[in-house]
């Protein structure tokens, strides 16, 4: 028969989690994690298996709580601009860490993503998901008015979640404000489309 764990495993994954977060994958010590996690070695190997694997656990737990606190920013309100303004201004990191810790997904895209497959195929799949949560929300602005039905809005979607990402590394560095804004205000610009243009009529 199976033991049961005598510990909560998702609360002690979230601790894991901000632990990584806060310090990266390899300045993490299992010391530190056992510490915050409120458990044993013996327990962590048990129920996550080894630091790599505890890891990845609370990576991609991490990923899901960012996209799900990415829709719930994007939804707030009803104009669309309004809302990728208030999401760059304000970023949308989950359980309320610091945005001076960054990303975790961002910061492991740098960290482990060039040296490990399984972390760069992670890292990207989270970007396309934050893509695709993007594009829903320019369709949204398409099929209200707010914008205009010529632009792409994969295309733009893309180069929001780039900007996105630029914007949360820069918040690191505690940036000058109004080089900030104007950073946001050239990301948003994408969301107006250019005039049409008529052809020109054959002599």
């Amino acid at each position: 028969m199976a033991r049961i764990r005598e510990f909560d495993e998702q609360k002690a994954l979230t601790e894991a989690m901000h632990v990584f977060w806060e310090k990266g994958y390899e300045a993490a010590s299992l010391s530190d994690l056992t510490a915050r996690m409120g458990i044993q070695k013996p327990s962590l190997y048990a129920a996550y298996g080894d630091k790599l694997s505890l890891f990845e656990a609370a990576l991609r737990n991490y990923n899901q709580l960012h996209a799900k606190s990415v829709r719930l920013k994007l939804n707030k309100t009803t104009s669309v601009k309004t809302a990728f303004r208030l999401l760059f201004l304000d970023g949308a990191f989950p359980d309320g860490t610091h945005e001076r810790n960054g990303c975790f997904c961002i910061n492991t895209m740098v960290e482990l993503a060039p040296h490990d497959a399984k972390f760069e195929i992670l890292t990207r799949e989270h970007q396309q998901y934050l893509a695709a949560i993007f594009e829903e929300t320019l369709e949204r602005g398409v099929t209200s008015g707010e914008i205009d039905g010529s632009v792409n809005c994969r295309a733009i979607a893309q180069s929001l979640v780039v900007a996105f990402i630029g914007l949360t590394v820069l918040k690191k560095s505690n940036p000058n404000r109004e080089w900030f804004d104007h950073c946001i205000d050239a990301a948003l610009s994408l969301l107006t489309a250019p005039p049409r243009t008529e052809p020109e009529a054959a002599d």
